[in-house]
């Protein structure tokens, strides 16, 4: 015989509604996945054809996740007040109008600013589909549905280098349409999600959402990454812009938490934030988010301007890794849905990421491509067991009414984290590219100035001898930077370690009002509170008072 269910106002959906309505949000976060990893292979040849800089490279991924970083707690809460599938149509126009804007970008500069535009809409997709997914599937079986999630994101993250390496790759496409291919997936998505998603709206009145607290947060940030792109470049680490930018920074952060701390509906609730199992996990998704984000985003850069292959190559080059997503996230999510155990796949996947990193942080211009796809690979599969896991382990510890809050601060700081993580190995490639070509070009006998630096992205145009020791500069700089990413990995790895032991609970929501304090506070203990006995015992109590 079945156990029942608890489900406090929150009616569970048989699995065939379930799949219909994971249909259009699965292409929602297809939508989402291809706009960025379209761009990863395609966009050497976009800064180059742009005439862009390293700094400005970086900066067309920094500025997306910034944006999206930014926002993702304001949709995160506007999710708990209001109707979570007119917010994500809402997220898919703003996603679109940007793509468009970034299609008919003329400049880098245009392109990054078009591109910050359409972090609004990222972040709201990132936020809202694992809200609206928390709204319909209880955290027990959610790990098995996290396989559908892992496959769309392995198919986006593989098709997507290759898609746009094919694009930019073919004379009668050109890059611009890396951005405009994704304008009809995301108009089926909202056609499909009109039809299939319906969810209940959540009401209150005289609701207000702390823009102010937002508008420090992502001031704070975005200064402390603008003196990361220029210090040691500009100007030096000990002067007064330095101390301008980071003690302003500092100064918008404290701020933000004050506000934060005061604030009747906070965008990022401290409370919920507090607690032991949303903090480590916090902590985690960070350490991932810098790792991952920070490191992966350079693998296409390396192959096409470190190695020379060209855009369809680097992304078939990147297959591996994504292999590693798909296969590790389909086995432990249904690992999880069987035992309702996560710790172990969180902890081991950490150490995997960890591990991957290192190994490829022993890669030069020259090593063989067989140890660069296992490192790859075992990348992958650490990210596949880490990512979604850590959102899962904070919505099991929360009310539903509050999933939206407790989802989006842990994808709020994986964003933070990738946008710290881009920026600052960003900001060490440059440095030791920059470096090496000099010292390379002098011993050569060819002034430095030939080749711009190493600024210009633009290799193609460069005389064969000049443009082999740009591209060795590239290769041996990017082992540098993923030694960085395993480094960070390791703060992941403590938290992950730190984790108490969690049995995944088989209901939407917490149990009766009365008892869900005590059951969520057994739950950050480690102690398996969602076993069957209290579920039976919450309902008896339920039953008696009412």
């Amino acid at each position: 015989m079945s156990a029942p269910t608890i489900t406090t106002g929150a009616e569970p959906m048989t699995h065939r509604r379930t799949l219909e309505a994971l249909s259009g949000l699965l292409l929602v976060l297809f939508v989402a996945m291809l706009s960025s990893t379209v761009v990863s292979t395609a966009l050497p040849k976009i800064i180059g054809s742009l005439n862009g800089s390293q700094n400005q490279y970086t900066w067309v991924v920094t500025a997306t996740l910034l944006t999206a970083t930014a926002t993702t707690p304001i949709w995160g809460k506007l999710a708990d007040l209001f109707n979570k599938k007119i917010l994500i149509q809402v997220a898919i126009v703003v996603f679109l109008l940007g793509s468009v804007i970034a299609g008919f970008s003329q400049s880098a500069g245009q392109l990054i600013a078009a591109r910050a535009f359409q972090g609004i809409g990222v972040g709201g997709l990132q936020a809202l589909v694992q809200v609206a997914i928390a709204a319909m599937i209880p955290p027990r079986e959610r790990g098995r549905y996290n396989g559908y999630l892992g496959g769309v994101m392995a198919v986006a993250t593989v098709g997507g280098p290759l898609l746009g390496g094919l694009i930019v790759d073919t004379s009668w496409l050109g890059w611009r349409w890396c951005f405009f291919v994704g304008v009809p997936v995301a108009a089926i998505a909202l056609i499909l999600l009109q039809a299939t998603l319906h969810l209940p709206t959540v009401r209150r009145e005289n609701v207000k959402i702390d823009y102010l607290g937002a508008s420090l947060i992502a001031a704070g940030v975005s200064v402390l990454l603008i003196w990361i792109s220029f210090v040691d470049g500009s100007f030096a680490w000990a002067s007064w812009q330095t101390a301008a930018m980071v003690g302003g920074a500092l100064v918008l952060l404290a701020l933000a938490v004050w506000v934060e701390s005061r604030a009747a509906e906070p965008v990022v609730p401290l409370g919920i934030v507090r607690q032991h199992t949303t903090a480590l996990a916090i902590l985690g998704s960070l350490a991932v988010g810098m790792a991952m984000f920070g490191g992966a985003v350079f693998l296409g850069q390396y192959f096409q301007i470190g190695r020379g292959y060209s855009p369809t190559e680097a992304g078939l080059l990147t297959i591996p890794m994504m292999a590693g997503v798909l296969g590790s996230s389909i086995v432990a999510g249904r690992l999880i849905s069987r035992t309702g155990k996560i710790k172990p796949y969180i902890v081991a996947g950490s150490i995997l990421l960890v591990g991957g990193f290192a190994l490829l942080g022993t890669i030069d211009h020259q090593t063989s491509l067989v140890l660069v796809g296992a490192a790859m690979f075992i990348v992958g599969v650490g990210v596949g067991m880490t990512m979604q896991n850590l959102v899962l382990a904070v919505q099991n510890t929360v009310a539903l009414k509050d999933i939206g809050a407790a989802s989006s601060s842990v994808a709020f700081f994986r964003s933070l984290g990738g946008t710290i993580g881009v920026s600052v190995l960003g900001a060490v490639l440059a440095r030791r590219v920059g470096d090496q070509i000099t010292h390379d070009l002098a011993a050569a006998g060819i002034p430095a100035s030939a080749s711009g630096g190493g600024s210009n992205l633009n290799i193609t145009a460069l005389p064969e001898g000049i443009q082999h020791i740009v591209r060795a500069a590239y290769g041996d700089a990017t082992g540098h930077i993923f030694l960085i990413s395993a480094a960070i990995g390791v703060v992941g790895v403590i938290a992950a370690l730190l984790l108490k032991p969690i049995t995944l609970r088989t209901s939407l929501d917490l149990p009766d009002t009365a008892t869900s304090t005590a059951l969520a506070a057994d739950a950050v203990d480690g102690a398996p509170a969602f076993d069957q006995v209290r579920i039976d015992a919450a309902q008896e109590e339920a039953t008696r008072r009412r």
